[in-house]
């Protein structure tokens, strides 16, 4: 049994790398109409996205349109059952318009910790925490500790 868990905890794991390299990173939308199940449910969406697979959608496309070199540095994930938390750093340029904030041509990153559920291979559902905070302050549209 425990082969076949491990088995199934990295094939997981592999849904959520491909799904943040190669569409978060790489633009590939086309793999993440595959890697996203229909009814899938974001439990906390961005600002200006739906707690849904169209939010997510228009969440990636967002990001990188803002950031065209978005990618991430995964440091670590595990799983337990179907559920997938990666901690990772994202890295980008800001070249065009995010949350507001006109491009600045600034190199940003940012930390994310987030929990997918993969059910039947695909990303069925979503919980994740995105330092944005720490974003703006790079972007310059919110005062670091030592500018104020």
């Amino acid at each position: 049994m425990s082969d076949q868990r491990n088995t199934s905890a990295d094939a997981a794991k592999a849904v959520v790398r491909r799904n943040t390299q190669e569409v978060q990173g790489g633009g590939n939308f086309k793999l993440f109409e595959e890697l996203f199940a229909e009814d899938f449910v974001d439990h906390t969406p961005q600002p200006n996205t739906t707690p849904d697979k169209d939010g997510v959608r228009i969440l990636y496309q967002t990001l990188r349109a803002a950031f065209p070199d978005f990618h991430a540095e995964i440091h670590w994930q595990a799983a337990d059952g179907e559920l997938v938390t990666t901690y990772k750093t994202y890295h980008g340029t800001h070249q065009g318009t995010f949350l507001g904030v006109a491009p600045t041509g600034r190199r940003i990153h940012f930390e994310t910790v987030d929990v997918m559920r993969v059910h039947n291979g695909k990303s069925a559902e979503h919980w994740g925490v995105a330092n944005l905070f720490s974003l703006m302050q790079q972007l310059g549209a919110w005062p670091t500790a030592t500018q104020a």
